[in-house]
């Protein structure tokens, strides 16, 4: 039997333990599900002959370090912060590794080690990233073999609620870590660049710069830009390209709103509120409020907004009921942001039985034989249930098979890499059509961006 050390059983681990498990008779694996809290590992284990659940604190290094040394494969599912303790030990101990996450500063340093000893770290394999990067350069990679030439590419990716669940005013519900949502685009401005010019979006006008996108069979969406567009353009070969613009979508609607609390500061990490843990939902909005001793809250409010009573924005935020007089948040040494999220994940909360739903929209402009043409290429994923999240399909599903497929030696380019090679690419995106994960592709006439608007 080959072992498989799978370090972390969140959210994403079940679909990707699913698998495994059906493939462990054919290609003789036994999985070791190790997790901080026992019962989360054994409710993934199945009670299944090829899987153990075992409890396993990652800060203890010898308990760590002892389950690393029996394993042919590490799989880190840990949040992304934690997978570097783990990743020495799989230098030390000459041991493969796969991570959804980014590639980090402190794993990028490790890539001469991990060459030299032939070992293969494959990260971003989630998601986004991951199915992102396969999935657009499967197609950079196609045009460019034809002798096109790359001159646009977008890519926008969102994590939404299924449409038959689609039940608030916001069309949004947290489909994964609320945490991210909250304080998304913050920390500098957002860049990409457009007609071959460089373009800066700051924090304050984010939400306000939007595009929209329309989805065959699933409608109208809007697409703010992701805070780096320009960070793959070495690694996808497109340094010479015109347009290149990275996203995040939701439903049309959803960033002019989450604007407002943006511009009072709720959104805020930097700091500490006082007393935040006697709060109520009211005392918190009331906190980036101009005093008065005659209006009420939801006066200033509005003032402060400049909206009406009848404007759609007040009914969205009345359906979050932030101004309950007797709900307290709790939360002990709070920033504003840490408190708006307590707040939404009350409203916010997928429900039993409500699903959510993944969407991928790439662009791809290129000139070919004195043509300019452009593909556009979507995929949506819809959950089946807690479980079975799309969010949790996406994630798990092309980090169990890229473990296999190293196990196994199909994928064997050693070093700390992202899967934006053929051989990589091409046998996970196959595999992952047979589960469900597909893109659909149209090509049409390239127009460009007006010239005006630049």
């Amino acid at each position: 039997m080959r072992h498989i050390l799978i370090i972390g059983a969140g959210k994403s681990t079940g679909v990707l333990v699913d698998y495994l498990l059906k493939k462990s008779i054919e290609h003789q694996l036994h999985l070791t599900i190790a997790d901080k809290q026992l019962e989360s590992a054994q409710t993934l284990s199945q009670n299944h002959s090829n899987a153990v659940a075992i409890e396993l604190d990652v800060f203890e290094p010898e308990q760590r370090k002892q389950q690393i040394k029996k394993a042919d494969i590490v799989i880190s599912m840990l949040p992304a912060r934690f997978h570097i303790e783990v990743a020495k030990d799989c230098v030390a101990y000459n041991k493969n590794m796969v991570t959804a996450s980014y590639v980090s500063p402190e794993m990028e340093a490790l890539n001469t080690e991990v060459k030299e000893k032939g070992l293969i770290f494959m990260n971003e394999i989630g998601v986004d990233p991951g199915v992102d990067h396969m999935s657009a350069m499967q197609v950079i990679d196609r045009i460019r073999n034809q002798g096109g030439k790359m001159i646009l590419f977008e890519s926008f990716t969102g994590g939404l609620v299924a449409p038959e669940d689609d039940n608030n005013l916001w069309n949004y519900k947290f489909t994964w870590n609320p945490r991210n949502v909250v304080t998304a685009g913050q920390g500098g401005a957002a860049k990409f660049i457009q007609e071959g010019k460089y373009k800066y979006i700051p924090y304050h006008r984010l939400f306000r710069r939007t595009e929209f996108l329309e989805v065959e069979g699933y409608g109208r969406f809007e697409a703010l830009a992701n805070r780096n567009s320009l960070k793959y353009r070495e690694a996808y070969g497109l340094k010479d390209i015109l347009t290149l613009y990275r996203g995040t979508m939701r439903r049309v609607g959803f960033s002019k709103a989450w604007n407002m609390f943006v511009q009072l500061g709720m959104t805020d990490d930097t700091y500490v509120l006082e007393g935040s843990e006697n709060m109520t939902y009211r005392d918190f909005v009331n906190s980036f409020l101009p005093y008065s001793p005659k209006d009420s809250v939801e006066l200033k409010m509005r003032h402060e907004l400049k909206i009406d009573q009848d404007d759609i924005m007040w009914l969205k935020l009345e359906e979050l009921d932030i101004f309950n007089k007797e709900k307290k948040v709790g939360l002990k040494n709070a920033t504003p942001a840490q408190m708006l999220q307590a707040i939404l994940e009350d409203s916010w909360t997928l429900q039993s039985g409500e699903k959510d739903m993944i969407v991928m929209y790439h662009k791809f402009g290129y000139e070919l034989n004195g043509q300019k043409k452009q593909i556009d290429s979507t995929m949506v994923c819809l959950g089946d249930g807690e479980l079975q999240t799309a969010m949790a399909k996406t994630v798990g599903l092309p980090v169990a098979i890229a473990a296999l497929k190293i196990l196994d030696g199909e994928i064997n380019n050693p070093g700390v890499q992202i899967p934006i090679n053929p051989s990589v690419y091409n046998p996970i995106l196959k595999e992952l059509e047979v589960n469900g994960i597909r893109f659909r592709e149209s090509e049409t006439e390239y127009l460009g961006y007006n010239k005006l608007n630049l």
